[in-house]
């Protein structure tokens, strides 16, 4: 009897159909007066209260780590959990920065207001109720320890977790690497603080522009301009169009014919890699005819704060940038040894990562071949979700004696909305453009939506934009950015004579002059280079700007804004006399400048 009910304490540490077996049958040789058939049943009554006091042994479970909460990363934990009903022994964990799923294709559709800013995301807890979620970001990757290092939360020390699998589905990211500029004036379109931003922007230069005089100014904020003709920039600027046009007839001081919307593409027509001719000359046709401009066969070169710059010379004067390219794996995928092609990591047909049974890697940060045996699928949301159902297959596999599945889907086809009730579409190798392909890239999206609720959400949205004009409520949520950099071409005007004081700079690399315009007559008062700095005469006064300063050659800066600067001169009173001492001897040679100039 004692040895029996040992057994029982044993058995129930376990919820494992043998060990339930053994322990009826060990049961039985000892009770032989009693039949198996009383004893299972006995079990079976008491099944529920052994199933709540038992316990799982955490070393039995297999750990499959997901990097990023995309289309793949989300749909992979979704379908980890599905195939691994039945079988309890794997655990999912997903890592992401933010802590809900951002559904893609409807983000640009945030910028018009034709649907709530909520309205495209779902809560991950939610939706992956079974799934471990940390909202962290990735530090490091360890692939022969088998571990990730996460980021710190409120305390500053780091998360290590153990691997059995790793799925890296970190998606790209916006690279604005060699083109100078763009990481300090363009605006990227990724995600949704993004779509926030910019939504954000429009309307303030929208306000500004209603008061603006001065004509220069005037027409930097009525000209928006986007780079990239692929579907991301394409629907962007179709979106953005139909935004400020609707937005300004709200502002008397603007005028319709005053707003000037630009699209930069590198190729000879948009859409060029991604629908055929007929279809992406009726996008340009489209896009035309609604005010959009077309800059083809040339690239964003660079940007400064009051222009964009193409590399065929060509200077478009904006204070609105947005760029959709180029892009690029996640860093840290550059940072692993692992094989990779054009930045991307090498799959096979398994998706397992080349070299590594543990390792897989989807979506956008992958090279993942095409089952027709040219080239590699595309980076769209189909074929995310697609990738992440083979390898939550797959990974459950190597758990069990079941055979692994190659990827063979080939796709069903691309859409793309224009904006205004239009769209393009080739599906199934039909083809198909104006309402009726709106209509049906509508429908297909909202069929995907995941949740009820956020199908009730978006399409109850649709039916009131149509009834109701866009709302321009902006949303200051920015706090103070502190020091940022800037960056500026020869001939530009960092600031000018008589305007107000609102900034520190500080140059990196550069130079500018230091110009005093007298009766329409401009002298050169000074030079000035890396490692020296401008702008504290009208902070540390309270005045207007006395001198304009001009760049000569290509300068980056640091800029620390007047609320920052007054800050920091207020509780540091060495760091004000520094400032102080520098402007009295230039007010100095100022003075014996103009006493030589009047001689």
């Amino acid at each position: 009897m004692r040895k029996a009910r040992i057994y029982i304490l044993a058995c129930l540490g376990f919820r494992l159909p043998f060990a339930f077996s053994l322990f009826v049958s060990h049961l039985s040789s000892l009770f032989a007066s009693r039949s198996t058939v009383q004893i299972e049943y006995l079990l079976v009554t008491l099944w529920p209260w052994w199933t709540i006091f038992s316990l799982t042994n955490p070393n039995s479970k297999q750990r499959v780590v997901i990097l990023g909460g995309g289309f793949a990363g989300a749909y992979c934990a979704y379908y980890l959990h599905l195939f691994s009903r039945r079988n309890e022994s794997i655990e999912v964990v997903l890592i992401n920065r933010e802590n809900y799923f951002v559904f893609q294709p409807m983000l640009p559709e945030i910028i018009s207001g034709s649907i709530g800013i909520l309205d495209t995301v779902s809560p991950l807890r939610r939706l992956l109720p079974d799934t471990i979620l940390y909202v962290r970001d990735v530090e490091a990757i360890d692939l022969t320890n088998k571990n990730v290092t996460l980021g710190h939360g409120f305390r500053p020390r780091p998360h290590v977790l153990q691997y059995d699998h790793l799925v890296i589905s970190l998606g790209n990211v916006t690279d604005f690497r060699n083109m100078p500029g763009l990481h300090e004036h363009a605006l990227p379109f990724k995600n949704l603080a993004d779509a926030l931003y910019l939504r954000n922007h429009l309307i303030h230069v929208l306000e500004e522009a209603a008061i603006e005089t001065d004509a220069e100014l005037r027409e930097q904020l009525l000209t928006f301009v986007v780079a990239g003709g692929g579907f991301s920039g394409v629907e962007v600027v179709a979106e953005l169009n139909d935004f400020v046009r609707r937005a300004a007839r709200h502002y008397p001081g603007i005028h319709s014919d005053e707003i000037r919307v630009v699209l930069i593409h590198s190729g000879e027509k948009i859409l060029d890699k991604e629908l055929g001719k007929d279809l992406s000359l009726y996008a340009q046709k489209m896009l035309t005819k609604r005010g959009v401009e077309l800059c083809l066969n040339t690239r964003l070169r660079t940007a400064t704060p009051d222009s964009a710059v193409l590399s065929s010379g060509e200077r478009i004067p904006t204070k609105t940038l947005v760029s959709t390219v180029p892009s690029m794996p996640h860093p840290l995928v550059e940072g692993l040894e692992i094989p990779k092609e054009k930045g991307k990591i090498k799959t096979d047909a398994f998706l397992q990562v080349e070299g590594f049974a543990d390792v897989w890697a989807m979506g956008d940060c992958a090279l993942v071949p095409n089952p027709s045996g040219k080239g590699f699928a595309p980076p769209t949301a189909q074929h995310a979700i697609r990738q992440a159902k083979i390898v939550a297959r797959n990974i459950v596999a190597t758990t069990s004696t079941k055979p692994k599945r190659r990827y063979d889907f080939e796709g069903l086809g691309k859409m793309g909305a224009l904006g205004y009730r239009n769209a393009v579409m080739e599906i199934f190798g039909i083809k198909q453009s104006g309402f009726l392909a709106w209509f049906i890239w509508r429908a297909i999206y909202w069929w995907k939506l995941p949740g009820l609720d956020r199908k009730l959400k978006v399409g109850l949205s649709w039916f009131i934009d149509v009834l109701i004009p866009p709302e321009i409520v902006q949303l200051k949520l920015g706090t103070s950015q502190g020091v940022v950099q800037a960056h500026f071409e020869p001939g530009e005007s960092v600031f000018r004579q008589g305007d107000l004081g609102d900034c520190l700079y500080i140059i990196l690399s550069g130079e500018a002059e230091v110009v005093h315009e007298d009766n329409g007559t401009d002298k050169v008062l000074a030079r000035l280079g890396p490692g020296e700095y401008f702008g504290e005469m009208a902070l540390l006064n309270e005045k207007t700007r006395g001198a304009s300063i001009r760049c000569t050659k290509a300068m980056d800066v640091l800029t620390l804004r007047k609320g920052d600067f007054k800050a920091l001169v207020a509780n540091l009173p060495d760091l004000r006399r520094g400032f102080e001492s520098v402007m009295e001897k230039r007010m100095s040679e100022l003075q014996n400048f103009f006493k030589k100039d009047a001689n």
